[in-house]
């Protein structure tokens, strides 16, 4: 086995090494190997080296021709094989009778810590196999057992079954109402195991050593995926482990390894929970993930990628990629019309590093191929120049790990109003309480895979949430608006009668169903009927209303029996929450019928597979709760105005820990929508945005209600990638219009816009061609009202036929598709949102891309210096005119030795009109904050200048302002009226003085609240209105300029005479000056100068005209 150790180039004793890693090198090495730390040999450097078995390597730099040095070098020593000891003796048989095991044992001579013996120390014989007589009428006579069994919450479990664990075949005794039962002639002297168990609850074993036995049983739960593997990298020849844990009721007992979709010989790779894979080829590259399996179910974990290094092979490739980046508007680079400039970025792919310990569920220090080499280059912008830092060179450096974080805002569905102090929990744990707005922020692990987020109001006015949140590794921080249920007034029902309440309320329309309670069926905790008046509130989320769809509780997702997890179709779901007369100690209730009415179900084939299902909340998956049964039944009870016979599908459950149930169908006709989102309605592929939420809502089937076809079906949200997104829907192959969809994007609680349908449908500008355009009838939100928003698009979702060339470029895409959707080139059929910011512009001299913060470099010229916290600020400026104006920062490096006098970047943004306020408007403009730069030594006052472009002269400045700016120097210079000029203040200083500062994890999410602020004028507000009389820090007139000069055109028809007598003259000086010219050829002024001393001997006319034609 090899051992890695880091050389830098100077000489190193091996008893040096042995010092620091004593237990890591062993006494007498056999060989020895020395390779850079770009895998290259020694041998291949043209370095000169040494080596020795006995001393070490060694490196000298002034032993290196041409002034070369020692690079830095890992050396790996082998150490000579381990060997096992003999085997010892068998041990004693683990029974007498009925099939046993013994083991013997041996031990491995190890000669270092990191060298194995290959095999297991541990062997296993069968033994005992001689059959064991039939004890299951060997009884103690006159002894009797007694039991209670009661579920997690108290409530009695009846109809249990209680047997010999020995013969659990044979049932020796049965529960009754109270979960009591009786087992006769069970010996209390010698210790017997017994098993009980019953339907939808964990078998348990338990002990016959004392009298009484009081036993819970817990419910039933499918497993779920606690820790998933994860992505690694590795060299060839190196090792890996690969990690798997699931929970559940009752625990995973088995786990399955595959390998791109093959499942791995559990006796070749002798794997349990965690997967070990050694001396790794490149052919073991590829996708990864467990199956973890119970009496319960199975479920599978996320994929894993695991990438294999050739040796030799770089880990990350030093040239960079094409970057384009958008260049200011006023930029003209001569000679070419394009507005962009490569700026060059190195792929986000992992690499294998150094690791301490390669061996780890999640390696340590991850290192990505990054930035490792950048140069300052002029981009010549005609008029101006602007500096930027390209990239050059990649190679392997430590990721950039941002903080992940969910953000969001919790609301009901109908009036938006706030979950204020609602308790916030992950899981059994709480992590938190939402805001006085509902607000709310929580922090990600880095190994989280799913996220099931459950919101408890403590007031009791909304039903309990949970909800499966999607985020972002590389963004940072995504915003969710979480929509909730008003719980329903309670109702009075008497627990002696049988009662019926309604599901569904929707004005004009019969309920979907009822729940059928049958007398005494409630009970308190410890199992006591409850008899008396029940406070009675359920709520009903009824899919006939759009815009509860929002507020559906988790994913709509269950796991099949082979452990994948797939889509469901609601027809509604419902919480109940009952409570004595008092409204204070929770109910439970026993056998409640569930009845769905079929003339509510327009697809018939959905009705023979409709089951009843229960939410978990710990998970936000579905679990099947019972099927239902065809029955016809005289319905009525609350609000129903008579009793009538219907045909309704029957369905049983019992109220235990759960209270949210659903009914659901498993819908097989599934595919996938593909949406891109851009910074601009250019749709440039180089300008995609990363991080956007796209969520989809798919409607009822076109045969729909009668009267209200906007029923909904199923919620999705995914997250926008390097290569836009996949929603899944479900989708129809006969009939076009069977599904539709409504898809909308958000980035950071900003909606965007979709591709318009109106006036005329353009296939180049929704993304789509002809004629499967026609086909899914892409419409956005504005299609037939301009009044509405333009944040949605309606389509049909018209599944592609395979057979038809058309239909099979996307987009949309059959669900066994989905890495053909995930990896579809950007010309490929989709569909588009896009950012509305045509009059906002950002530059950075370091390009760095806020939707994925692992592109961060750190450079002095770094916008953002510290990858981890963003600090964003802003200044209001009002503008007093006619029109909005644009507004430049220019920021520059004021006081630091580094960056002093050098660009950081521009922010142009277009002044917002106050409407409020006739002739003003106002700008939110981005600066460059002060404070320490990436290095964390020394602070930079930045050298601001704010420019609106116009005719624009500054008339105030905020007096708090100037005033610290005075008591802060040094102080900019602010001698020209149409600018003004500072170093930005390092405190954060507040609306009074016109600046707004925010820091945040995320730069998005920090400049929205910035400009929110700044917006509102105030420093703990929020507005998307300007309100430009607020917090303002500087005010300019910008008048428009007014024309007093007459064009030629006008001057010839006014006074033509006088006008080409102008005209002869002009042409007269203007040749005398081409003769002057030619005949001080040899005079070498540069072209500038030369201009500027002859213009000084012509008319102000002639200026004008010789000026233009220079030009």
């Amino acid at each position: 086995m090899f051992y890695f150790c880091g050389f830098h180039p100077h000489y190193e004793r091996l008893e040096a090494i042995r010092f620091y890693y004593r237990e890591r090198v062993c006494a007498r090495p056999t060989a020895m190997e020395a390779r850079t730390t770009d895998w290259v040999a020694a041998a291949e450097t043209g370095e000169v080296v040494h080596s020795s078995l006995e001393k070490g390597f060694w490196c000298i730099n002034k032993e290196q021709p041409h002034g070369r040095v020692c690079s830095n070098y890992h050396v790996r020593f082998q150490c000579p094989p381990a060997k096992w000891s003999p085997w010892g003796r068998w041990g004693s048989c683990s029974v007498t009778c009925g099939g046993g095991r013994r083991i013997r044992r041996r031990t491995c001579a190890r000669t270092s810590a990191t060298v194995q013996c290959v095999g297991r120390p541990v062997e296993i014989q069968k033994c005992g196999k001689t059959p064991c007589p039939d004890c299951s009428h060997c009884v103690c006579k006159g002894h009797i057992l007694h039991g209670d069994i009661h579920s997690v919450t108290g409530v009695p479990v009846a109809g249990a079954f209680v047997s010999l664990a020995s013969h659990p075949k044979v049932i020796r005794a049965r529960t009754d109402a109270m979960g009591h039962f009786k087992l006769l002639g069970i010996c209390s002297s010698s210790p017997t195991l017994i098993t009980i168990r019953k339907e939808k609850f964990a078998p348990i074993t338990v002990s016959t050593s004392i009298l009484v036995i009081c036993s819970i049983l817990l419910s039933t739960e499918k497993p779920y995926i606690v820790k998933h593997p994860e992505d690694k990298v590795r060299y060839e020849g190196g090792r890996v482990l690969l990690c798997c844990k699931a929970t559940g009721s009752p625990t995973p007992d088995k786990y399955y390894w595959y390998h791109n979709g093959t499942l791995l010989d559990r006796k070749v790779y002798k794997y349990e929970e965690d997967l070990v894979l050694r001396d790794l080829k490149p052919e073991q590259s590829g996708q990864y993930y467990c199956k973890a399996s119970s009496p319960a179910g199975s479920i599978k974990s996320s994929p894993a990628f695991l990438t294999v290094i050739d040796k030799g092979a770089p880990a990350c490739n030093s040239t960079p990629e094409t970057h384009l980046i958008r260049l200011p508007i006023d930029c003209v680079q001569p000679g070419t019309d394009s507005k962009y400039y490569n700026a060059g970025r190195c792929p986000h792919n992992k690499c294998a590093g150094s690791l301490d310990f390669d061996m780890g569920c999640r390696d340590g220090a991850g290192f990505c191929c990054s930035v490792k080499n950048m140069e300052s280059r002029i981009i010549d912008c005609g008029s101006y120049s602007l500096p930027i830092r390209a990239v050059i060179q990649c190679g392997c450096q430590k990721c950039v790990q941002p903080t992940v974080l969910v953000r969001g805002r919790v609301v009901t569905a109908d009036n938006n109003e706030p979950l204020r102090f609602g308790h916030i929990y992950i899981g059994k744990e709480r992590v938190g309480t939402t805001g006085y707005q509902g607000g709310f922020t929580l922090r990600i692990t880095p190994d989280t895979q799913r996220l099931v987020v459950n919101f408890v109001d403590p007031s009791q006015k909304f039903i309990d949430t949970p909800k499966v949140f999607i985020f972002d590794k590389k963004s940072g921080s995504i915003y969710h608006d979480v929509k909730v249920m008003r719980k329903q007034t309670p109702i009075d029902i008497n627990a002696g009668e049988t009662n019926f309440i309604d599901l569904g309320e929707i004005k004009d329309e019969d309920p979907i169903g009822q729940l059928v309670i049958p007398p005494n069926s409630f009970h308190k905790d410890n199992g006591e009927i409850y008899e008396g008046t029940v406070k009675a509130s359920v709520t009903f989320i009824d899919p006939r209303n759009i815009t509860t769809a929002a507020a559906a509780p988790g994913d709509l997702n269950f796991v099949d029996d082979e452990g994948d997890m797939l889509p469901l179709r609601t027809y509604g779901m419902f919480s109940v929450d009952f409570r004595d007369e008092s409204n204070k100690e929770v109910l439970g209730a026993g056998t409640v019928q569930v009845l769905l009415d079929t003339q509510h179900v327009k697809m018939q084939e959905h009705i023979p597979q409709m089951k009843l299902w229960s939410l978990n909340p710990d998970t936000g998956v579905w679990e099947e709760e019972s099927d239902f049964s065809y029955s016809t039944t005289t319905t009525g009870g609350h609000g129903r105005s008579k009793r009538e016979e219907r045909t309704f599908l029957i369905g049983n459950m019992e109220i235990r820990e759960r209270r949210l149930f659903n009914l659901d169908v498993p819908e097989n006709r599934r595919c996938y929508v593909k949406v891109r989102a851009y910074m601009s309605d250019k749709f440039l592929p180089t300008e995609q945005l990363e991080g956007v939420v796209i969520s989809l809502i798919n409607l009822e089937p076109k045969p729909g209600y009668s009267s209200n076809p906007r029923a909904w079906g199923r919620f999705d949200s995914v997250i926008t990638g390097p290569n836009g997104a996949c929603l899944p829907a479900f989708c129809d192959a006969q009939r076009p219009d069977a599904y539709t969809a409504y898809v909308t994007a958000m980035l950071g609680g900003e909606e965007l816009e979709a591709a318009p349908s109106s006036p005329k449908m353009n296939p180049n500008i929704i993304g789509v061609s002809q004629p499967y355009l026609d086909k899914i009838d892409y419409q956005r939100s504005d299609h037939d009202d301009p009044a509405l928003k333009k944040t949605a698009f309606k389509i049909n979702l018209a599944k592609p036929n395979q057979n038809n060339f058309d239909e099979t470029n996307g987009p949309i895409y059959p669900y066994q598709n989905l890495i053909a959707c995930e990896n579809a080139p950007v010309d490929a059929n989709h569909f588009r949102f896009f950012r509305v910011e045509k009059d906002k512009y950002e530059y950075n001299v370091v390009p760095f891309e806020e939707n994925d913060l692992t592109t961060w470099t750190g450079d002095y010229l770094s916008w953002w210096p510290n990858p981890q916290e963003f600090r964003a600020c802003f200044i209001k400026i009002k503008i007093l005119g006619q029109k909005e104006v644009m507004v430049r920062s220019r920021n520059l490096g004021g006081t630091h030795r580094e960056t002093k006098g050098q660009l950081y970047g521009i922010r142009d943004i277009r002044s917002t009109r106050d409407m409020r306020e006739s002739n003003t408007s106002a700008a939110c403009v981005e600066f460059k904050c002060s404070g320490m730069l990436f290095d964390q030594a020394e602070v930079d006052r930045s050298l601001i200048s704010i420019l609106p472009q116009g005719n624009c002269r500054r008339i105030n400045t905020n007096n708090l302002l100037q005033e610290y700016l005075i008591k802060h120097p040094p102080v900019a210079q602010n001698n020209e009226s149409h600018a003004f000029t500072m170093l930005a203040p390092v405190d954060p200083l507040g609306h009074n003085y016109g600046i707004y500062t925010v820091t945040d994890q995320n730069p998005r999410v920090a400049k929205e609240i910035a400009i929110g602020r700044c917006f509102d004028g105030t420093s703990d507000g929020f507005s998307r209105e300007m309100k430009s009389d607020s917090g303002v820090a500087l005010t300019f007139s910008c008048p428009e300029r007014k024309i007093n000069r007459e064009s030629l055109f006008q001057r010839l028809q006014t006074n033509p005479g006088q006008t080409l007598s102008q005209m002869a003259r002009d042409m007269r000086e203007l040749d005398g000056l081409q003769v002057r010219r030619s005949s001080t050829q040899v005079v070498a002024y540069p072209s500038e100068q030369r201009g500027r001393t002859q213009n000084r001997r012509v008319t102000s006319t002639t200026r004008r005209r010789v000026s233009t034609r220079i030009q």
